[in-house]
């Protein structure tokens, strides 16, 4: 087991060089830029929904109006990730932009937004076709965003635009610079559609969603289901941030159906789609990536290792809320071989009864978004509807992972346990040598920016730090935030810690800190889930860095 996981091992740079496609991260960034927008429009269906599933009727009036909520945020959610994701390859390639040189953001979001229009919109008498406007046309605000991130840049570096005198005003010239910019990747989109048009007789939105049908469909089968769930387990095995590779690849699917899904219930239906965010949250990630949620509970009360205990107490809240970082790199999971099978059976196994559930029994699929940290056995029964079967799917869902992960979790804690064994036998009587305290008046006043992908670790992190500043009386503070909403304060803070989630990114955040002469710093994994549970040694680690020259 330990030659298959170095073989795979010598991928990583592969993988890691796969996790940073600019592309991949515009739309992941895209997406949880938008989220507010889709969680916001989520509570309203929520609303109008569930008092149906107690028998209970809601007026007209406010039926009527909390849908409309929902059909004007939702229903516009292509318009708005044709300027995130837009907007994400734009600050991408910004960065690597020579100096002096710089795209205008605002104008790339325009730009995709209008292109957008110019893909997914049909003239119908007295207006349009808002069909795609929503989730379906989501393929398209992808490739609007593409289009029209690319064309700044090429225009950018080629220096094509309208040049006026200097004796212009700075604010004028700057709208006749994205000029041409933005005319051109309008025009692009514009083509294309009279292309498509032309050949298919069909817009190029309606023309996607006939292309990509057959890739969705197979996508939502056994096999499709189980080669996401074990791709997204995979990578995190590697101590890759698994969904950030997958998840841009079915982005598109995975929110159109829940909304097709909930059509199909408000017309008596059977919701059948199974590829949906609450499958890939709820399901494929139960507990967090690997299917985590049983994991913690297991060393707690199966294991005698008292390493693996205390892995055990302090992982089991934050995986009940999808955040199993502390027992991903404390106990340590990621390229662990005792973990290699379970990690990657567990989810696919989880999708694979899922399925049954949703095809044979005919359960519900999701049919409503929810926060990706919500516990999975809440989101699953809200995220159904409430659907009875999913108390039982729950409680199948938690015994097949007991019984995936035990037999390797006993044989991890054996081993651990002659290791324990060794060390009393070899150390005893060994004294901790103590660290010299850092004084207030020894540093100046410290703001530490803290990033990881969800905002979860690096909130638990920011916590430590701060609650160590207050105990050491120390000028230090420090705040978390997911990567994608950095850039905003950067310009507030002297050190930058990244979480092991977002190392594939380093690149790209030393480009956005350089330009405020920012540290950036990196963390094991161990030792960045250690330092969450140690206040005083979070404040001694960050003061430390900061105080630390760059080789």
């Amino acid at each position: 087991m330990n030659a298959i996981i170095g073989f795979i091992e010598k991928g990583r740079p592969f993988f890691n060089k796969l996790a940073g496609n600019a592309y991949l991260q515009s739309i992941r960034d895209g997406f949880l830029t938008a989220m507010p927008a889709i969680l916001f429009s989520s509570i309203f269906i929520l609303c109008a929904a569930l008092p149906e599933v107690f028998g209970f009727t809601l007026p007209e009036g406010i039926s009527s109006w909390l849908w409309r909520v929902y059909n004007l945020s939702m229903g516009i959610v292509g318009i708005l990730v044709a300027a995130t994701t837009a907007r994400a390859l734009a600050e991408n390639f910004q960065r690597k932009m020579p100096q002096g040189m710089t795209i205008n953001i605002v104008s790339v979001m325009l730009a995709s937004i209008t292109g957008f229009l110019m893909l997914a919109v049909t003239e119908i008498d007295g207006g349009i076709d808002v069909t795609y406007l929503g989730t379906k046309g989501l393929l398209c605000s992808f490739i609007s965003a593409f289009i029209a991130a690319n064309m700044y840049k090429f225009c950018t570096l080629k220096n094509i635009t309208i040049k006026m005198p200097p004796e212009v005003p700075g604010v004028i010239s700057n709208v006749f610079k994205n000029v041409f910019p933005y005319s051109f990747s309008v025009l692009c989109c514009v083509v294309i559609d009279l292309i498509i048009n032309q050949i298919l007789g069909v817009r190029f939105a309606e023309s996607l969603i006939l292309m990509f049908s057959p890739l969705f469909q197979a996508a939502d089968s056994y096999f499709g289901l189980g080669l996401i769930a074990g791709a997204m387990a995979f990578f995190w095995f590697l101590g890759i941030h698994g969904p950030s590779i997958v998840e841009p690849a079915v982005a598109a699917a995975i929110y159109a159906n829940v909304e097709t899904n909930l059509m199909l219930v408000q017309n008596g239906e059977h919701a059948s789609n199974a590829l949906t965010v609450g499958f890939n949250n709820f399901i494929a990630c139960l507990g967090g990536t690997g299917c985590t949620l049983v994991v913690p509970f297991l060393l707690m009360w199966m294991c005698k290792s008292k390493q693996l205990k205390a892995v055990g107490k302090a992982s089991f809240l934050p995986c009940i809320f999808g955040v199993n970082e502390p027992v991903l790199f404390a106990a340590p999971m990621v390229l662990n071989p005792y973990f290699f099978v379970p990690f990657l059976l567990a989810p696919i196994a989880n999708a694979w009864v899922f399925k049954f559930f949703v095809d044979v029994l005919q359960m519900n699929s999701f049919i409503y978004v929810l926060p990706w940290a919500t516990p999975a056995p809440i989101g699953i029964f809200l995220g159904t509807g409430m659907a009875p079967l999913s108390l039982l799917l729950v409680l199948a869902l938690i015994a097949l992972d007991v019984v995936i992960y035990l037999p390797f979790v006993k044989a991890y804690d054996a081993n651990l346990l002659a290791e324990e064994a060794n060390s009393q036998q070899e150390e005893p009587n060994t004294i901790e040598e103590s660290k010299p305290s850092l004084e207030k008046s020894e540093i100046d006043p410290l703001n530490v920016l803290v990033l990881c992908v969800g905002a979860g670790t690096s909130a638990m992190f920011a916590n430590a730090v701060n609650k160590g500043a207050e105990i050491k009386d120390l000028p230090v503070k420090a705040q978390a935030e997911a990567f994608g909403g950095h850039t905003g304060v950067l310009s507030e803070v002297q050190l930058v810690v990244l979480s092991p989630q977002v190392q594939s990114r380093y690149d790209e955040i030393k480009a956005d800190a350089d330009r405020y002469g920012i540290k950036v710093i990196k963390t094991k994994g161990a030792q960045y889930i250690g330092l969450t549970k140690d206040p005083e040694g979070a404040v001694d680690f960050v003061v430390n860095q900061a105080n630390t020259k760059e080789e």
